[in-house]
Formats: C-alpha cells, structure tokens, sequence
C-alpha cells in the first residue's frame, strides 16, 4: 500500500535544511536508493565578504534543498514522500534562492534589531522560503509602508518599506547594480561605493585647486540644485533608462514592479497631524501625481535617482564638455573660468532636464567667483582651506546641549566624525570637545571621539 504524507512547514535552526511543502503528485513505490532531504541540499550559502563559515555556526548560511524522494520499507507498508520546489519562471534566474540569502544578510547587517528584522529573524528560514517562491513564481507584490516626518535638517517624509520589500531591494540591487556603475562617471556620487559626502568633497577641492592652479587663478562655479527631486521623478523616464541596460526579462520585470509601485495604496503613518503640516505641500509624496515620485528612504529609490541624473552627468561631460563637474544626488556644480560659459552651460542644462521631466530650482542656483567658498556636500570650500557648513556646526551644538545623557555618546561621536573630514576642523572640534567636558565626558586627546561615562 502506498501513502501519501504531508510535509508541514515548521520553524528550526538557522544551521537546518529548509522544509518544503509536499505536492499531491501521483506517487509509486520505488526501488531508489533511499535520499533523506538532510542529504538533498545544495553547497552552503557563504556569508558576507572575508566571513568563514562552518557547519554549525549560528550566523553560517542556509541551505536550499532540491527535489527528493524520502523512502522506508516494512514488512506491512511503504511510505513514499515526494517534495518540490516552487515552480519557476522560465526567465528566472536559477541561482535566486542564493541571491535572497546574501541580500537578506546584507539586508539585516544595519537594522537586525529593528522589531521588522527581530520578525523576520525569528521564522527566517520559512520566511526567505516563502519569498523565494513567491518571487520565482512571479507573483511577488510590495507590502505596506510606514511613513514618518523627520525635522533634521529640514522637515521632510521618510517612507520605510517593510523588511521583506527591503530584501527583494537588495537583491535587484545587488544583480543590476555594477552594469550601471560601470557607466556611471567618476564625478556622480551617492548611493554608490566609496562615493559618498567625502568623496565627493575631497573631488570637488582637488578640481577646484586643479584648475585655478592652487588658488592662483579667477575662476567661476556654477552650483544647481533640482526642485523637488524625489517627487518629481518620472517613473516612465527611468523605466526607459532601465530598459537599455537589463535586458533578462524576469530582472526587468522585477524592476517594474518595485519602481511602479505606489506606496501610497497602503501605508501607516506615525506621527501628529502638527508633524505632517511641517512638510510643504508641493514635497509631499502624497500630492504627487501618479506615475511620479520615489520614496525617500529606500535603497531602490536612491538607485533610481542616479540612473536617471546619469543621463545629466553624461551630457556635461560630452555635450557640454565640461570636465570639472561634479554631482551628489540632485546638487552638481560647474567650473570655468567664464562666467558667460556657465549661464549658456544652464540655459542647456535646463532643456536637457525639461527632457527628463526635471526642472532646477531657481532660489538655489548660485554663480559667483570660487574665491567666496563653495557650499557643497556639507563642506565649505575656500581658499587653502575646507570647513564644515557654519549652519551644521551651529546645529550640533544645540542638540548636544539638550541632548539627553543616553543618546549623548553616540551622537557625539557622529558628530566628531562628520567634522574630521574638513581639513580645517580643529576650531570646530575644540568647541564640541568644551561642550562633551562640561556634561561629564572624558574626550580624546585629539579630539576625535568621547568615551561612555563609567556607571
């Protein structure tokens, strides 16, 4: 007699084989060898970049099991078990299980204990499992969002995806990414490897000595700022720009649909109605019209932005050659040593963006000699010297004076770390440093960093 079991999906140890759900396939009795599934797994999931991993280690990997068939024999009845895998896509790609584990890993690197992570963490296996299949199925759709106000440095809305949508971002991001990064010009910043604030200040100082010769030639800056960037995105614009660099049809259609999603359609949002009114109409994504907008906060988002702005970056530097330009998400600046050449740069720029549904804010479009200082990135760029923004320096000071003692170390120290990479800091750090001594603080001799308070 034959008969057919039901495997359940259950919870275990991250260092246990995934379960599966059993099929009602027509099962006969075979003669095979007998293949438990602790057996039928592929080869061990690594970890992150430079960890071992070891069978038994609590944080090694996950396995993925393949199609098996379990048998035992008696002298009164055989049982056999059949299991499958979710059915993929033709166009799918056969190694997304092990793309979701390493993007769940580097998912989780900087939010494993947000109560979301905690979750997910606690039925992981299940949980990758099901996201797996759904996603191989092609039937993956983005949850729910919460929406909140921050006010630091100026009020805007935040849009956190749910931990699995956060996920499924990394793993498109992780496959399509270096295509586009590849293209990308060195002077394009954010959301991009060993590009981000320093870098881009650090570029913007070396091109700015480069071509005044050390300060000793007059020169003009041209710095643009985009209005309302991130609601104004055209998601049909960057699903063109998509187009022309993935060309599988499974990633594109992945692609679609975290960049078409409306996050607006379910949505929780935290916070006071007096919280909300900070935000000006016109920057919420709530006003946007469909088809446009990006939420702040996602990595894809970011991703999006500078797949659109590289069509900017690449006609500064080939249509209008200029080779000292630089831009870090929607600020970019200009250098020449005439100041009519940079107004003719605009006017051009202004109708490449009117192309890509863009347009600049004209209360943020600034022309002056760079002998004034450049505000770029949170530095200011003069002479000899490089700063922090005085407004950011005023900020600082502020918060750590109110700031209760709990939060007071680490704050502290990010602001520390934000001041050393200004190459004229010591007067700015020499005033924090004051503050973190009068709270109780011991600070380090050269002023880079606090210790926690004993007791």
């Amino acid at each position: 007699m034959t008969v057919k079991a039901l495997i359940p999906v259950r919870t275990v140890n991250l260092v246990a084989p995934l379960d599966h759900k059993s099929t009602d396939m027509h099962t006969t009795d075979t003669a095979a060898p007998a293949q438990a599934w602790s057996g039928a797994a592929t080869h061990l999931i690594a970890t992150p970049k430079g960890a071992g991993v070891r069978a038994g280690s609590l944080n090694s990997a996950i396995w993925l099991p393949t199609p098996g068939i379990a048998t035992s024999t008696t002298a009164t009845r055989t049982t056999t078990t059949r299991a499958t895998r979710a059915r993929l896509l033709p166009s799918a790609d056969p190694h997304l299980f092990g793309r979701i584990v390493q993007a769940y890993l580097n998912c989780r690197r900087t939010k494993r204990n947000s109560a979301s992570a905690l979750a997910f963490e606690a039925r992981a296996e299940h949980n990758l499992y099901q996201l797996y299949e759904q996603l191989a199925s092609g039937s993956y759709q983005p949850g729910p969002s919460v929406c909140f106000v921050i006010t630091h440095p100026k009020p805007r809305e935040v849009w956190a995806a749910r931990f699995t949508d956060r996920i499924v971002h990394h793993v498109l991001y992780d496959y399509i990414a270096d295509r586009f990064h590849a293209r990308f010009v060195a002077d394009s910043c954010a959301c991009i490897p060993g590009r981000g604030t320093l870098y881009a200040a650090d570029r913007l100082e070396h091109q700015v000595r480069s071509f005044t010769g050390n300060w000793s030639r007059e020169a003009y800056y041209l710095k643009c700022d985009l209005a309302n960037f991130f609601v104004s995105i055209n998601k049909a614009v960057v699903q063109k720009q998509l187009q022309r660099q993935v060309t599988e049809p499974w990633w594109m259609s992945l692609a679609n649909v975290i960049l078409m999603h409306d996050p607006r359609h379910a949505v929780e949002v935290r916070g006071t109605r007096a919280e909300l009114a900070l935000v000006p109409p016109h920057k919420s994504l709530f006003n946007a019209p469909d088809g446009y907008g990006l939420p702040i906060g996602n990595l894809s988002s970011q991703f999006f932005a500078n797949v659109l702005l590289d069509d900017l970056d690449q006609f500064a530097k080939h249509a209008l050659r200029a080779p000292h330009y630089i831009r870090y998400v929607d600020d970019f600046v200009l250098l020449n040593d005439n100041a009519q050449w940079l107004n003719k740069a605009r006017a051009q720029i202004e109708t490449k963006l009117a192309a890509l549904d863009l347009q600049l804010n004209p209360r943020k479009t600034i022309l002056q000699p760079i002998a004034r200082g450049i505000d770029f990135v949170g530095h200011l760029i003069k002479p000899w010297h490089r700063i922090t923004r005085r407004k950011t320096v005023h900020v600082a000071l502020e918060r750590l004076q109110d700031m209760p003692a709990a939060d007071l170390h680490q704050s502290a120290n990010s602001y520390f770390g934000l001041l050393r990479q200004a190459t004229h800091s010591h007067h700015d750090r020499t005033r924090v440093a004051k503050l973190m001594l009068q709270r109780g603080h011991v600070v380090q001799g050269d002023m880079t960093k606090i210790y926690r308070k004993k007791g």
